[in-house]
């Protein structure tokens, strides 16, 4: 065996899992990503899904994507840069600029390529990147890749956030990158806050929208609009992955900042465009956020009624409000054993454990979507609070 293999050997974390019973990763669905997903010839309800608004079956979502391909074909067969770039990625832009308040934005294939390449590219060797410590992977990746001095502060932590600030030179480029909703945790960013730390210190600021557009804000606008700060935020990035029902990804900004990236962002320029589909969907799926705001009216009713229902059975879900909802267990193979259990009681939920998290703080992702029945919701409130008081998570 060479070394590389007989190094990669050593990792048999997933094999323990596994003969233990309790793997829980990689699931195959057998069927459409709904709120009820069949696995292994079972039905199971899905609340792991990130389709908040309960788009991916939408039919006019699906003939969207058909059509497109109908006209476009299945792939663009090159960047965006050179031969990847349709009439219908314009028009989604002009789109999406408009829907978050900028006045320009481009369209990246993936969510996590637009953090790779917007955050590793806006500043240079004698600047700043200042980055929340629950930051998703992407943007730490992103920060990674630059050549500017990085400082991480506590969670929404604006003391923590301020002292980072003062260390940094007064006249040099200073950009603060932080999830609008935090996809973890489901709590909020204190961007009121953060923004005022940033005029202080002459800052500027990224907020990643992925889970709070379609969520928050008037018409799913996000957290910026929700806050009243789109003004004040100079860069607001949002993926497709999510309540748009698609996959691929925006950045959107003033247009000197946009031009730049447009000529200078690496997982921009290197990458194929995304397919006629994917922008068709998105395109779509943005029709419908505007024209039905009964959607995001329905998802704030359940969210409202799952995360008094988990208070009121004396689970620990941290500080979030919105759909996204952590139950924390705070060991990592309770963890995996309470999502078996819940697995084999017909709920589909995800773990979130070491090392993404530190073992004292694992927890269950709990998410919803506008399309969740009220029955639905009733009879995984039922089943999770059997689970967890057998295992003595709540009494």
């Amino acid at each position: 065996m060479k070394l590389l293999q007989e190094k990669l050997a050593k990792y048999d974390a997933p094999q323990r899992a596994m003969a233990a019973g309790i793997y829980p990763y990689f699931r195959e669905i057998q069927s459409d990503q709904d709120t009820e997903v069949i696995i292994n010839g079972k039905k199971v309800l899905m609340f792991g899904s990130n389709a908040y608004l309960g788009l991916t079956n939408h039919p006019k979502v699906k003939e969207a994507a058909i059509e497109a391909i109908k006209k476009y074909g299945t792939g663009c067969a090159g960047s965006r840069f050179l031969n990847g770039t349709l009439d219908l990625h314009v028009q989604l832009e002009k789109r999406l600029a408009e829907f978050v308040g900028k006045e320009e934005a481009i369209v990246y294939s993936t969510g996590f390529q637009v953090n790779l390449g917007v955050v590793s590219c806006l500043t240079g060797r004698e600047d700043y990147i200042i980055w929340d410590e629950l930051d998703h992977a992407s943007i730490i990746e992103g920060h990674r890749l630059s050549f500017s001095t990085k400082l991480k502060y506590k969670h929404n932590d604006m003391d923590s956030l301020e002292k980072q600030l003062q260390k940094c030179a007064p006249d040099k480029v200073k950009l603060i990158v932080i999830d609008g909703v935090f996809s973890m945790e489901g709590d909020v960013a204190n961007l009121p806050e953060i923004v005022k730390l940033a005029k202080k210190y002459n800052a500027s600021i990224m907020v990643d929208e992925a889970h709070g557009i379609g969520v928050l804000g008037k018409q799913g606008r996000g957290t910026c609009n929700h806050f009243g700060l789109t003004d004040d935020v100079d860069l607001i990035m949002g993926t497709f992955s999510k309540s748009f029902a698609s996959i691929g990804g925006f950045i959107a900004s003033d247009k000197e900042t946009i031009n730049y990236l447009r000529h200078n962002s690496r997982s921009y320029i290197f990458s194929a465009s995304n397919t006629p589909a994917a922008t068709a969907a998105a395109n779509a799926a943005l029709d419908i956020m505007l024209n039905e705001p009964e959607r995001i009216e329905n998802l704030w009713k359940l969210t409202h009624y799952a995360l008094d229902g988990f208070r009121n059975m004396g689970c620990e879900i941290g500080h979030t409000s919105t759909p996204i909802i952590p139950l924390f267990i705070r060991n990592n193979d309770l963890t995996f054993l309470v999502v078996k259990e819940l697995f084999e009681a017909g709920i589909f939920v995800n773990p979130v454990v070491s090392p993404a998290v530190a073992p004292e703080d694992t927890l269950i992702r709990f998410s919803l979507m506008a399309t969740h029945t009220q029955q639905q919701l009733d009879y995984a409130l039922e089943t999770i609070q059997k689970v967890f008081k057998k295992h003595n998570i709540i009494k």
